[in-house]
């Protein structure tokens, strides 16, 4: 090529990868404006389409943008020289855009799409941030300001007159006089107001399921308190349903087990800056994908990833606990992720196949989590080093996911992996804590079980050992290969033998379906340590009730949207029957 068609490639491919870009978010914050007016007209079941549509966005428009790069580079794709350039022209078009880092994510997605061998080149893509956008200190344009000098029911009428999600509040009054009795009970009982005393409440209203959530801090005892107000809309109208100042429940509340919040954020690294100074056991990754911007998470991740790599020195290890049929599962013990790859074979009685496991995670990746189901990110051409796996984790791999393996110098090559928090299994958990510690163990995992139900997921294998124990001792589902929806399937009482052929029969007389599920198995294998096994059963009687999971069903084919409060329900400022 001479010159000037080199030039006029290098554009044409510049401006395609920033024409997709562009595409992407005005469709992202298009269906995210949609949330506030979902929220007002109470429109649940929409707002639960928008927020699968928004995820499937990306990959939408980076199919279309893919097509065009590899029509216009024909045969030079592999040019390194050609893509270095582009990425220059690039950077130097989104250095000023208020999302530039997650353009820099988009043009990375392309290029490992385009260019062959899938590669991880920091010359040629943003494996590390082109600008560094964090700010020094956050932007107050992005807040509403209260001074501290005011009354506290004159701050939050404020509050409520600037928020106003345009229909009748509830009951206004009630709302304030709530909202005045927490700050001086939990805050005003500690700490005193002084002339530094201020409020700042991020504009952004996050919203997911049936609630709206508004996030501010105030300056107090020479240090910010971070708050959180979630807001419900019910057919009464909408109210405040509590305040929260627990810094646990927060996090808990912008978890990798929720879905993501929709929320229009024109500078996303100044509300992740500002989330992360109140949330401060969060990494950025884990807030961008709480906003919603996953696949810049995805980068944030192997980012920091990256760097904890490169200052640490132990091994790649198997994960603990009980070896899986359909994954193998490895973890850096210093570093609180697995990485999870789905076996060459299945030994019986596991009869799916790899994609049909692959579904299951998208399933999962779409659908809402309701706080009980780990989220994942899914990677192509992982690249490990070779001196840092385990001879033990290296044999495994070996023997159980070798077709996924390429080996390059001194680099381990995975083809495809998912990663996710790492837990401590249930099973493991139950075997040495106490037995206070064990009876709040066992309510949760079948409180996770029901919820799960609810949200129209049946997690299938029910075992202990496919359930972990986060920080906050929550219960979590994270083995997704027998994963169904739950208004698939159809719960039954097992008949009853009067003959003795039915009793003394070596398998089931009766037909059974491929869907038919008989809760009252569940007992056989749920819970295995002998001081708690009783106290679950009593605790959880539905679990074994085939008619509660049929009325649960049912609900779910009325087309009924239950709301999971990511909060105890006793920190809620009304009882369930005033509302």
């Amino acid at each position: 090529m001479t010159d000037t068609e080199n030039s006029s490639l290098i554009s044409q491919v510049i401006c395609e990868i920033q024409r997709g870009f562009d595409d992407y978010i005005f469709a992202f914050n298009a269906l995210s404006r949609q949330a506030p007016i979902n929220f007002k007209e109470r429109n649940w079941n929409e707002l639960q389409r928008n927020h699968k549509k928004r995820l499937r966005l990306y990959k939408d428009n980076l199919k279309i943008i893919i097509s065009k790069c590899e029509e216009l580079l024909k045969e030079n794709k592999g040019d390194r020289g050609l893509w270095k350039e582009i990425k220059a022209g690039f950077s130097k078009l989104v250095s000023q855009r208020p999302d530039g880092e997650l353009a820099e994510s988009f043009f990375n997605s392309v290029f490992r799409k385009t260019y062959p061998g899938k590669c991880v080149d920091s010359e040629l893509m943003f494996v590390y941030p082109g600008i560094q956008r964090a700010p020094a200190v956050p932007d107050t344009s992005l807040f509403y300001i209260y001074p501290g000098h005011w009354e506290l029911t004159r701050i939050f009428e404020k509050m409520l007159e600037d928020f106003d999600f345009g229909v009748p509040y509830f009951q206004k009054e009630k709302d304030l006089a709530f909202l005045v009795r927490e700050v001086q009970e939990i805050i005003l009982t500690r700490y005193a107001t002084s002339t530094d005393t201020t409020i700042q409440m991020l504009k952004t209203v996050f919203y997911r399921n049936k609630a709206a959530y508004l996030i501010g801090r105030t300056f107090i005892g020479e240090k910010w308190m971070p708050f959180l107000i979630p807001f419900v809309h019910n057919k009464n109208g909408v109210f405040a349903d509590t305040l929260i100042f627990n810094p646990d429940i927060m996090s808990g509340i912008f978890s990798y087990t929720r879905s993501y919040f929709m929320a229009e954020i024109e500078v996303p690294a100044q509300v992740v800056y500002f989330l992360n100074s109140i949330i401060r056991n969060k990494r950025p990754h884990e807030l961008y994908n709480a906003i919603g911007f996953n696949k810049h998470g995805k980068t944030e991740l192997y980012r920091d990833f990256l760097t904890h790599l490169s200052e640490s020195d132990d091994k790649f290890v198997l994960a603990p606990g009980i070896k899986g049929m359909v994954m193998t599962v490895f973890t850096l013990p210093s570093y609180n992720i697995v990485f999870k790859l789905i076996r060459d074979h299945f030994d019986p009685p596991k009869n799916m196949t790899r994609q049909q496991v692959r579904e299951k995670y998208k399933l999962v990746s779409l659908h809402d989590r309701v706080g009980r189901m780990a989220d994942t990110h899914e990677f192509e051409y992982f690249q490990l080093p070779l001196q840092r796996i385990h001879p033990d984790l290296l044999k495994e791999l070996k023997n159980t996911v070798n077709s996924l393996l390429e080996f390059k110098d001194e680099t381990l090559i995975i083809k495809h992996l998912y990663t996710e928090r790492r837990l401590k299994p249930l099973n493991i958990f139950l075997e040495s804590c106490s037995l206070d510690e064990a009876r709040q163990a066992v309510e949760e995992y079948g409180n996770s079980i029901l919820q799960l139900a609810q949200a129209n997921i049946f997690p299938g294998d029910m075992m202990t050992k496919n359930f972990g124990v986060t920080r906050q001792k929550r219960v979590i589902f994270y083995d997704y290969d027998e994963i169904e929806f739950l208004a698939d399937m159809n719960f039954r009482k097992k008949p009853i033998a009067e003959t003795n052929e039915q009793i003394y029969a070596s398998k089931p007389w009766y037909e059974i379906a491929s869907n038919d599920v008989f809760p009252e198995d569940f007992k056989r294998f749920m819970i295995g340590r002998p001081d708690v096994r009783e106290y679950f059963f009593d605790i959880h009687p539905n679990l074994f009730d085939p008619e509660h999971w049929n009325q649960i069903r049912e609900s779910i084919a009325r087309g009924e949207f239950i709301h999971a409060f990511p909060y105890p329900k006793h920190m809620r400022f009304r009882p369930e029957e005033e509302i």
